[in-house]
């Protein structure tokens, strides 16, 4: 779970570090009194995506007259009344650093990111140090990489802020913490802006009444479709593509969709398991894939399924059942792999017999699924 900026230096706060005054405000609340006595003012939309900056969705004011009209143009570009605003004092900085901790996937460990300036793009700055976190953490073992960007005295004062970062990102399930810009001011450093990532099956470990912009942000977030998935005991994705893909997986999703992407097709739709879920939701997850198929954008369907030790007889059965409910509004594209358990009453050549009987292109190459699929629909 991605976290709105007002949730992220909450965090950040109750773990010591020092971030900008600020006070969140709902549809039609003004900034309390108590702010004209900061150095300068900014105003925030709370959104879950980047790019704020880029979008006119922070602004700096001159004076405190200039809120309404910069809270105008800040909802007129979302066009949503409701958005939460993050008002935040402006402090006065004397140079910008980016800071990140992050997971590194190869690698399956934390690193650290550090360049000497902050701002946009600025993971493809020549200068960015990617710095192994190893254990335990200290400002000795990051400080040599820091000594070549900044420095000395900079360098030794990054390296213990850094050191901390690596534990709070452990603590609290974070997948990313990025800070952009931390601030060097007069008093030490600030983060004036964070990014957060929750990892989503680590939920279970943290409150649910915290967080609550996050959560409601990424509610509202959600299309009809998504909700009513997710009610069904499923994750559904809506991405803009022209292939509705069914996968039981994140990773047997992501496959696909790197196959689709290199014939020249395009995911619709992006299928996971949800923690605490039944056990098995492919009628479901059929049924949401009929209902993005009616739409004129899509092109066809492509159904991968991999089974381990249930019955493939079953799912087969169950699948030609969907098929004959109803005439589908697209042609339909099927993928069959399964273990030996799962084969104990119909192998995986008697299955893709039993369907293409019936009219259905299916095949037990994922590859020679998608080329199917794409010379078809040329």
């Amino acid at each position: 779970m991605r976290l709105a900026e007002v949730d992220g230096k909450a965090i950040l706060r109750r773990h010591g570090l020092a971030v900008p005054r600020g006070v969140l405000l709902g549809p039609g609340e003004n900034p309390p009194e108590d702010v004209r006595a900061w150095p300068g003012w900014l105003l925030k939309a709370q959104v879950l995506e980047g790019g704020r900056g880029k979008q006119g969705l922070v602004r700096r004011l001159d004076e405190l007259a200039d809120f309404r009209a910069a809270r105008r143009l800040i909802l007129a570009t979302l066009d949503d009344a409701d958005t939460p605003l993050l008002f935040e004092e402006a402090i006065p900085i004397v140079r910008e650093i980016f800071i990140a901790v992050r997971v590194d996937g190869t690698a399956q460990r934390l690193e650290l990111l550090v360049a000497p300036a902050g701002g946009e793009n600025v993971e493809q700055s020549a200068k960015l140090a990617r710095i192994p976190v190893e254990e335990p953490t200290t400002a000795e073992t990051i400080f040599p990489p820091l000594d070549k960007l900044f420095p000395r005295e900079l360098a030794a004062r990054l390296a213990r802020y850094a050191a901390r970062l690596p534990e709070i990102a452990r603590q609290e399930d974070l997948a990313l913490l990025e800070i952009n810009p931390l601030a060097l001011t007069e008093h030490g450093f600030v983060a004036c802006d964070a990014k957060l990532v929750v990892d989503d099956a680590a939920g279970f470990r943290h409150d649910a009444r915290e967080l609550a912009v996050s959560r409601g942000l990424g509610e509202r977030a959600m299309t009809a479709l998504e909700r009513s998935a997710r009610d069904l005991g499923f994750q559904l994705v809506e991405t803009k593509g022209d292939v509705v893909l069914v996968t039981s997986g994140a990773g047997l999703a992501m496959l696909m969709m790197d196959l689709l992407a290199d014939h020249g097709l395009s995911a619709a739709s992006f299928m996971d398991n949800l923690r605490g879920a039944p056990d098995e939701t492919m009628t479901e997850r059929l049924k949401i894939a009929r209902m993005l198929a009616a739409r004129d954008s899509i092109k066809a369907i492509v159904f991968q399924t991999v089974i381990a030790s249930r019955s493939l007889a079953d799912r087969v059965d169950a699948l030609i059942d969907w098929i004959a409910a109803e005439p589908l509004p697209k042609p339909l594209f099927v993928g069959l792999a399964a273990g030996h358990a799962a084969t104990r009453t119909m192998s995986v050549e008697q299955a893709i017999a039993k369907l293409r009987a019936r009219g259905v292109a299916a095949f037990t190459d994922p590859v020679e699924l998608v080329k199917a699929a794409a010379q078809a629909l040329k």
